[in-house]
């Protein structure tokens, strides 16, 4: 009897409790369209199905049950969740607000971040934030500012090392976080100003230690907003290695976008009070207008300020503090002393802080090259004017006179081809942002220095092999004493500029060379003085400065910048009217060619002259009382 108590008893029992749990959810898996090899592979594969759907009781169950709440287990991670913009925006009423599914997949198929299939996973997770954050309309929906956000991080130096499997790289929740990501405005972002470089820190610390030394990781955490924190610098998403051309950090781009965007503002300038003409002054120097033409290597604000311990000029430790300029300098000028120390680095205009050398000849040229531009083009305005009313006047007999020997002309090609090569290579470094200079030169940089120094060495071999050839050539020495000025000079111009205003009716005439001549001849010399002294040091700037105070290198860089101005206009508005532009020549002179020019504009300009040559040409006919034509003494000749 006993025995029949205790089974209806286990029979009782048996009936009033609920089933139990199935043990991986066959039973569910009935009604359910469940994958239960993916479910059993899931993170959650060991549980059973009430562990999760705790209020199910017995089955089949008739009513729908309520939604699943992994607060249950994961409690502290919904309660970061519930603080986040992904929690807030979903407790505003988002519907496409991100869920805890939305990240780590559907419920029955989670997988733990280690398995490489997993959508938290290192190298997935681009993908996973990508859903929405690279979904166009989802980004203009709710008003999200930021452009692109995992594009750009996968083209990053972060996104491409995941992508190769590196799993010490950064990826979306090493910065943003995992569960409680906050807005970058809110202070306890990890990505917030205030934050952000201890963020970048936890991989970086040896940076992090020298930023947080620094003005700007001072400034930040004396609470300045406008102060640079790492993405100010380096990009948010798009951050990329200094040796590649987009990187805001490229040593190319490091001056003028990246400092020059705060250096630059007028705004923090006047907030901060921050000297303006920092950057003007940088992108002017050598080391700027290279670094604008692409150069990689010239100095720029990091090289001297440096990168993240940048440090004011009166700290000891600061790379710009005097005591230490030489050692700063002397990494790309060996050999530099202390006297390179007491010169200032950045000069500008606005702050007068120049060398006072170099403010004279700055001033010096800033009066000469107007009033001598002025003077050629009045001069040469009048003349041109003047012979159009009165029409040419030579006779067009089409004779030809003997005027540059041989070796006057291969000095005068070298001079021709040197100066347009200096001319070219010099703006392209003064101004590397036109069009003409990044079509010739932006394929190799590097090639503009070397023809403009092939250049210099040309023009200086021909000034040098001119000289030598007037000093031991007897024939040809003859032109020193005729290009010499004299009083007749300043009375040819003076009588020049009253028969071409029509004051007087006789035209001034010269001899082998007139005053026009004679003012190219020396102004060619002294140019060619200087820019060759000025440019040598220049090209020697490590012995410039080891030798010389800095001071006299920015004196040579003022006279050679001013005297390749005066030069160049020189050339363009003297020169060119002589031998082209001058109805009396044009199209051309063609002396320099044939070795010859027009006898009947020699005779008309230089009729004493002109009756000379052909005499001494001509001997006989001079006997005879004739006057020798220039197609007679021609072949006699050699030039002169």
């Amino acid at each position: 009897m006993s025995f029949a108590l205790a089974g209806m008893l286990s029979l009782l029992l048996s009936t009033a409790s609920p089933a139990a749990p199935p043990a991986k959810g066959q039973e569910c898996a009935a009604c359910h369209e469940v994958d239960l090899p993916r479910f059993e592979k899931s993170i959650h594969g060991s549980l059973g199905c009430r562990d999760c759907h705790a209020t199910i009781g017995t089955l089949p169950h008739a009513d729908k049950p309520p939604k699943v709440s992994c607060a249950a287990c994961h409690a502290e991670e919904s309660k970061e969740y519930a603080k986040s913009v992904h929690g807030n925006a979903r407790k505003s009423g988002m519907p496409d607000g991100a869920s805890c599914t939305s990240c780590h997949g559907a419920p029955h198929e989670i997988l733990p971040g280690s398995d490489p299939a997993s959508k938290i996973a290192k190298q997935n997770m681009a993908d996973t934030c990508g859903a929405c954050h690279s979904n166009p309309d989802f980004l203009a929906r709710h008003k999200i500012p930021f452009a692109k956000p995992v594009e750009a991080y996968r083209l990053s130096v972060h996104g491409r090392a995941v992508a190769r499997g590196d799993n010490n790289a950064a990826s979306c929740f090493d910065c943003h976080g995992s569960h409680r990501i906050l807005s970058g405005k809110d202070d306890k972002s990890r990505t917030g100003h205030k934050v952000v470089a201890q963020t970048c820190g936890k991989c970086h610390s040896d940076v992090l230690e020298a930023y947080s030394q620094s003005v700007h990781g001072l400034a930040v955490k004396a609470g300045s907003k406008a102060a640079p924190d790492c993405t100010s610098c380096h990009g948010e998403h798009n951050i990329l290695a200094p040796a590649e051309a987009g990187s805001l950090v490229n040593p190319a781009r490091v001056s003028t976008v990246t400092c020059g965007r705060c250096h630059a503002d007028e705004r923090l300038a006047a907030r901060y009070n921050l000297s303006q003409d920092k950057l003007p002054s940088f992108q002017d120097s050598f080391h700027g207008l290279a670094s604008r033409g692409g150069s990689q290597t010239v100095a720029n604000c990091a090289s001297c300020h440096g990168i993240h311990n940048i440090l004011a000029s009166s700290d000891p430790r600061s790379t710009i503090n005097p005591k230490n300029l030489t050692q700063t300098c002397g990494r790309c000028h060996p050999g530099v002393n202390q006297r390179f120390a007491i010169g200032r680095v950045h000069l500008g205009s606005a702050t007068m802080t120049e060398h006072v050398s170099v403010r004279w000849i700055r001033l010096t040229y800033l009066w000469l090259i107007p009033l001598t531009i002025g003077f050629m083009l009045l001069h040469n305005g009048l003349d041109f004017f003047a012979k159009l009313r009165r029409g040419k006047h030579t006779h067009g007999t089409g004779e030809q006179f003997p005027r540059m020997n041989l070796k006057f002309r291969i000095t005068h090609g070298m001079v021709v081809l040197s100066f347009i090569s200096l001319v070219v290579t010099g703006f392209a470094l003064k101004f590397p942002e036109a069009g003409w200079v990044k079509l010739c030169f932006n394929f190799a940089p590097a090639l503009r220095g070397i023809l403009h120094r092939i250049a210099a060495v040309i023009i200086t071999v021909a000034t040098v092999y001119h000289l030598v050839h007037v000093a031991f050539v007897k024939r040809d020495r003859v032109i020193l004493p005729q290009l010499l000025p004299g009083w007749q000079d300043a009375k040819d111009i003076f009588n020049m500029f009253r028969f071409n205003l029509g004051l007087i009716k006789t035209r001034p005439t010269f001899g082998m060379f007139g005053y026009a001549e004679k003012m190219e001849y020396w102004a060619f010399m002294w140019g060619t003085i200087v820019m060759a002294v000025t440019g040598l040091l220049l090209w020697a700037n490590n012995w410039s400065l080891s030798v010389f105070p800095k001071w006299v290198t920015d004196a040579a860089t003022t006279a050679h910048w001013y005297e390749a101005i005066l030069a160049t206009l020189s050339i363009l508005v003297w020169h060119w009217y002589l031998v082209i532009f001058d109805p009396d020549v044009y199209p051309m002179d063609q002396a320099w060619l044939t070795g010859k020019t027009s006898a009947d504009h020699v005779r008309e300009t230089r009729p004493e002259y002109y009756r000379k040559v052909m005499h001494k040409l001509n001997p006989e006919a001079e006997a005879l009382g004739e006057e020798p034509t220039a197609e007679e003494a021609g072949p006699k000749a050699d030039g002169g």
